[in-house]
This record gives C-alpha cells, sequence and structure tokens, in this order.
C-alpha cells in the first residue's frame, strides 16, 4: 500500500494580510492530482488543518469540497486527519457521524474511559487494503493538551513523561491487534528535541515554558514510521529515516524562503515500510527579498526602482520583504517604499528594518529613588539611545521637550 503524509496546511492563513485562498486551492488541486498519479492507498494529515480555530466559511468550503473531490478521484482512498494545535478538535470531529461509513477518519479529542483512562480503541485506526483485509494500523495521536496525557506521579517533566507514556499505551494496544504480516505506524503533532524551526515555529511552540519537546524515543522502535506535525521545515529526527516532519506545504514566513516544500510518500510492507522519497510542492507564489541583507534606505529604494514593472508569463507578483538598515526614526519609510513601487508587479507583505548593532553595555538598572529624579528629557533620552545605539539628534530633542512643554503648560 502506499502512503501519503503531510500536515500543517493552515487553510484560511493570511500571509501579512494578504489573502492565500488561490494558493491553497492551487496546493489541493496539486494535492488531487498526486493522489492520483501516485495511486496513493491511503493519505495522513498530521493536524494544522485550518489555521483557526474558528475559520472562516470560505476554509471550511475548501476543506470538505477537499475530501469530496479527493474521494471521488480515488474511491478507495483512506483518509486519517489529526487536530493540531491551530484546530479546534472538537470543531474538526463534528462531521464524524457523517463519515462513519466512509473511508476518512478525524481524530481531534482523546476520549477518557468512564474510569478517566484514555480510551486507546478511538485513537488506533485499521488501515485495509481495497479487499478490506488489515494491513496496518496507525496511532493517530491528534495535538495534546495538558489533561490529554497520562499523569506520571513525581516526574520533573510532566509534559514530555506523559507525552512518552501515551504512545507507550497506545503501542501496547495495538499491539494486542497486530497480526504478523502487519505494521503500526503514528501520528503526531508536537514538537521533537533538535527540530529545526522556523521564525514562526518559534512563536508558536513555547507553550510551557520551552518543556514541552519530546524526543524520539518517545515513539517506540517497534514503530514503522512516525508522520508528524507542527513544525513547517520539512525534516527527519534523531537521525531516524522513519521519524519525519512532512512540513508546511506553504511558506509560512520568509524565513522560509529556500525550503523545499514536499509531501513524504512510502509503501508498506508486511513487516517494514519501502520506497520512502518526496515529492516537492510546487511553488505558486514566490517569496522575494530586496535587498539580501539589510542595506540604507536611499539604496534600496535603488534597488525597488529596478524591479521589472510588468509580470513575466503570466506569473504571480512574489510577496516581497524589504530589508533596510536606518540609524534612527524614518516617519515617511512607507510611503518611500510604496512610491518606489509604484508599477512594479510585485506585494509589499513586509518592511524588515535594522538598526545600527547595540552595544554590550549592561543594562542599566533604575531604582524608585533615581526614577524620581530623572526628567520626561532623561527617560526619552534612555529610551532612544537604547532602541537606535545613537544619541537623540538636537531637533528631535528640541521637538519632545516642546511638546513636553505644551503638555506640563495644559496640566497647569
Amino acid at each position: 500500500m502506499r502512503i501519503l503524509h503531510t500536515a500543517d496546511w493552515h487553510i484560511g492563513q493570511l500571509f501579512h494580510e494578504y489573502d492565500r485562498t488561490d494558493e491553497h486551492q492551487q496546493f489541493l488541486n496539486w494535492l488531487i492530482q498526486t493522489l492520483q498519479q501516485e495511486q496513493i492507498d491511503v493519505l495522513l494529515v498530521s493536524g494544522d488543518v485550518f489555521d483557526l480555530s474558528n475559520p472562516a466559511a470560505v476554509s471550511v468550503k475548501m476543506f470538505y469540497t477537499f475530501l469530496n473531490q479527493a474521494t471521488k478521484a480515488c474511491p478507495e482512498l483512506q483518509i486519517i486527519i489529526t487536530a493540531g494545535n491551530h484546530d479546534s478538535a472538537s470543531r474538526l470531529e463534528s462531521p464524524k457521524p457523517l463519515l462513519e461509513s466512509s473511508n476518512i477518519h478525524i481524530i481531534g479529542l482523546v476520549e477518557k474511559n468512564p474510569d478517566g483512562t484514555i480510551n486507546y480503541e478511538k485513537l488506533i485506526i485499521p488501515i485495509h487494503d481495497t479487499s478490506g483485509k488489515t494491513t496496518a494500523w496507525c496511532l493517530a495521536i491528534p495535538f495534546l493538551r495538558m489533561g490529554d496525557y497520562p499523569a506520571i506521579p513525581g516526574s520533573a517533566n510532566p509534559y514530555t513523561d506523559g507525552v512518552t507514556a501515551l504512545y507507550e499505551q497506545a503501542y501496547a494496544h495495538a499491539l494486542e491487534k497486530k497480526q504478523d504480516d502487519q505494521i503500526i505506524i503514528a501520528m503526531g503533532h508536537l514538537h521533537t528535541h533538535h527540530a529545526e524551526i522556523t521564525e514562526l515555529d518559534k512563536t508558536e511552540r513555547l507553550i510551557m515554558g520551552g518543556v514541552e519537546c519530546v524526543p524520539a524515543t518517545a515513539f517506540p522502535e517497534g514503530i514503522q514510521y512516525v508522520a508528524l506535525g507542527h513544525i513547517h521545515k520539512a525534516q527527519k529526527i534523531g537521525g531516524k529515516e522513519h521519524i519525519r516532519y512532512s512540513g508546511s506545504p506553504l511558506p509560512m514566513s520568509f524565513s522560509e524562503l529556500n525550503y523545499r516544500h514536499q509531501v513524504v510518500v512510502f509503501e508498506s510492507g508486511k513487516t517494514q515500510i519501502d520506497n520512502l522519497h518526496i515529492l516537492e510542492i510546487p511553488l505558486f507564489v514566490p517569496l522575494q527579498r530586496v535587498p539580501a541583507t539589510h542595506q540604507p534606505l536611499q539604496e534600496v529604494l535603488t534597488l525597488l526602482k529596478r524591479l521589472p514593472d510588468t509580470s513575466r508569463s503570466g506569473e504571480p507578483a512574489p510577496y516581497l520583504e524589504v530589508r533596510v538598515l536606518l540609524d534612527g526614526p524614518e516617519p515617511a519609510l512607507r510611503h518611500k517604499v510604496e512610491t518606489a513601487l509604484t508599477g512594479k508587479n510585485i506585494r509589499l507583505a513586509k518592511i524588515d528594518v535594522r538598526y545600527p548593532a547595540a552595544t554590550n553595555k549592561a543594562t542599566e538598572f533604575v531604582t524608585q529613588e533615581k526614577l524620581q529624579e530623572l526628567q520626561p528629557a532623561d527617560v526619552f533620552s534612555k529610551i532612544y539611545q537604547s532602541k537606535y545605539n545613537i544619541p537623540v539628534p538636537e531637533t528631535i530633542m528640541q521637538l519632545f521637550q516642546q511638546a513636553a512643554q505644551e503638555v506640563t503648560q495644559k496640566e497647569n
């Protein structure tokens, strides 16, 4: 059987306020074609189907339309979807009653038995061939929130130890079902130790003080493949070919400028997986940086004016990140950049500003008594120096003192 692993679609995501509906639709169209061309039997989607827990109606419609079109194009296709941290687990699971008679399985919640123990039966999905024979078992583990995983008394790291215990116990339950000619695969939406991350990954992964990482050893050795989601860069973990993040299908930030976005395809044998390989996803809208490194404003504006005025061969307008090096505040910065881009086939997404490198001077500690002695101009001067690493220009200080004087006069 041929299995395709993907994750982190983030349908509904805005790229610096630009709508990405067309990009997501192009990806889903490409995925349906790939399912047909590669003769895929099982599709694994490891979390973050949507970008928001309460997605827009157009995003929900796109998702269900994909499920409908994919199963029509590939009538024997089995689909297993788990919830990610961006998804609403209960909302994602809501159509389960309609899908019970189909080959689509959506796992969002970790259900509990009456005695409070985890109902592992709901997390273990049989994978069957066209004749209906079970060839593999899938541990469909969604994003785990506090209370979803077993509590480990006395543990120094309850999250890591709890997640590890959940996978061990789910694996033990699957072993009770497994026959000699069947394999076990697993899904997960989490952060693993030593995973390479993007700027966006950094902003969303530190949910528990940085202790929410799990090692590759959390997944029992008897699992033949681990389909991971959450980290947007495709990669294998712990030097293990069979423990992988598929990565996001679309670039989620400019830090992914040189990423190869992909899906993972492999075949299930009787005792192991075979023919594991990646399929690169087309880049539907390119990313562009001008310049490659931060440069003074005038040099940047000159480079922007040199960009082509029209698209080539109907190519979509790239998302642009402008990188500027300033030595102080520039209130008209965006206006100057937009003026330089007038008539260009470009979508200005981000202006990344850098200031002269800060010195290694130790942070000054200001006591309550010292704070009362400081004048408004002293505070302004210290803040300006801290941000721009240069003294306040005389003209700006004069304007500040004028504003401060006017405020004082109004108060009196």
